[in-house]
């Protein structure tokens, strides 16, 4: 009789542990978890890349016979007060965000008429509301504009913006009919380039 009982309350714990299991401990959990494969890794980083507020973007297009390429990061409007407000007047700007927007050319240029050698340089802006000055440094590679050094210039030119009818979110630069173009809000900044001869 004493085996019998034995046996059935035995079988009662054995039951009640199968409907109530243990939880796992979270070194258990996590072994049962499914690791994420390497590549899924990659592209994780890569979205979380293209999902910055300002995203690297690039300008290539040839002026004659001379290649001309721009890495910049994107900032976008989002209903913000651009010039004379995010973008101060009279201030060296890094005519983007992040690093210092980069400009090459392949061949000697003429800039707004005036001669730069062939090379990769960082290329700044002074913002005003009437004329830019557009400047060519020779230090291409810097993170925005707090170590810009003006004796390093290469170049300074001045043009003119022009409000433009469409509204343009995303900063953007166009290499084309001659000229580099800025296009951001409602203003474009046109850059006369042609090649040396």
């Amino acid at each position: 009789m004493k085996t019998i009982l034995t046996g059935f309350i035995f079988g009662l714990l054995t039951l009640g542990a199968c409907n109530n299991p243990q939880p796992k401990s979270d070194a258990a959990q996590q072994e049962s978890q499914p690791e994420m494969a390497a590549d899924e890794e990659s592209s994780a980083d890569e979205d979380s890349k293209s999902e910055r507020p300002s995203p690297p973007r690039k300008a290539t297009g040839t002026l004659g016979d001379m290649s001309v390429e721009i890495n910049y990061s994107s900032p976008k409007v989002k209903g913000r007060s651009i010039w004379g407000g995010l973008v101060p007047y009279g201030e060296v700007w890094r005519t983007g965000a992040n690093e210092a927007t980069t400009i090459s050319f392949s061949k000697t240029a003429l800039v707004e008429g005036k001669k730069l050698a062939a090379g990769k340089y960082s290329l700044f802006t002074i913002p005003g509301e009437e004329k830019w000055t557009v400047i060519f440094n020779s230090v291409a590679e810097q993170w925005g504009a707090y170590e810009y050094d003006k004796s390093k210039d290469a170049l300074r030119v001045e043009v003119t913006p022009r409000a433009i009818d469409e509204h343009v979110e995303s900063m953007e630069f166009i290499v084309a009919d001659g000229k580099v173009t800025l296009r951001w809000e409602k203003l474009e900044v046109p850059v006369s380039v042609a090649t040396a001869e």
